[in-house]
């Protein structure tokens, strides 16, 4: 704090990257009424339903979202996630539809520690990135 603020000994409070030294009740009022300008984390990722994907391919479904492209230089690509994986859990979530990945996604904010399970060729797999 004292390298964002230049203080010390005082009370700091940080709310969407606005630093408020001391206690400034209208200040933190007017940052956490403020909606955050925070980006939304891209995993670069073309998803489908893996029991739809499966159903039509004529194989057993399985609950998850499967990988259809992976985009360069995205978290996805950075995961090591590929064509026909099947992500199944993100963070301790189940993922059984891409609407459950999706909700998954939407709540990881910049500086999460994600780990990411998925199928790839029978076999269960783990991945962790920082978002």
């Amino acid at each position: 704090m004292v390298n964002l603020t230049g203080q010390m000994g005082v009370p700091v409070t940080v709310i969407n990257g606005q630093a408020v030294v001391g206690f400034d009740r209208n200040r933190i009022r007017e940052l956490l009424s403020t909606p955050s300008s925070v980006p939304p984390v891209r995993f670069g990722l073309k998803i489908a339903d893996a029991s739809t994907a499966a159903s039509q391919m004529g194989v057993s479904p399985t609950p998850g979202a499967v990988v259809g492209e992976v985009s360069p230089g995205l978290l996805g690509e950075k995961a090591g996630l590929n064509p026909g994986d099947i992500i199944t859990e993100i963070s301790g979530k189940k993922i059984t539809t891409t609407a459950d990945m999706e909700g998954a996604l939407a709540a990881l904010k910049p500086g999460d520690i994600v780990t990411i399970l998925f199928v790839r060729t029978g076999q269960t797999r783990k991945s962790e990135i920082v978002v």
